[in-house]
């Protein structure tokens, strides 16, 4: 992390895909706990996957983010989280190869989100998806409009 962190956030995201790959949509929800002040985004992309969708609503939050920040990430995507928390370290250090010595999946991404991560303090949070998680329910929706409109 380059900068002290002056505020904390909790960053809700979440990607939805239609075929994978296909249309696809991104999401995110901002909530900063001290002033109850949100915001909210989402996009999409004519032909993409769910896992791409999934990291572009975290990148996509994180860069929202004016200032250097404690950022409490809740996603219900174990490939983001444990990407971000226990693989990308260890992509780095073989030359962004897998234990398997493949290409890491979505690089690209990746990349943008370990420069990001340089940024913040980052703590993760799985919720289940679908489970009636209010935020999480909510960037669900979001991303599911943005990869329907993508679509028409």
């Amino acid at each position: 992390m380059t900068d002290t962190p002056v505020s904390k956030v909790n960053l809700f995201t979440d990607g939805a895909c239609s075929g994978n790959p296909g249309p696809g949509g991104w999401a995110y929800l901002l909530v900063h706990p001290r002033t109850g002040k949100s915001r909210e985004m989402s996009g999409g992309e004519p032909d993409t996957t769910n896992n791409r969708m999934e990291l572009q609503a975290v990148i996509e939050g994180l860069s929202d983010l004016q200032s250097s920040s404690i950022v409490d990430l809740y996603s219900d995507s174990q490939y983001v989280l444990k990407g971000l928390e226990t693989w990308l370290d260890g992509w780095k250090k073989r030359g962004w190869k897998t234990a398997a010595k493949k290409t890491v999946k979505n690089v690209d991404l990746w990349q943008q989100l370990d420069e990001l991560r340089k940024k913040h303090k980052i703590n993760f949070h799985w919720v289940r998806g679908h489970d009636g998680h209010p935020e999480n329910e909510r960037v669900d929706l979001l991303a599911v409009q943005a990869r329907e409109a993508i679509a028409q």
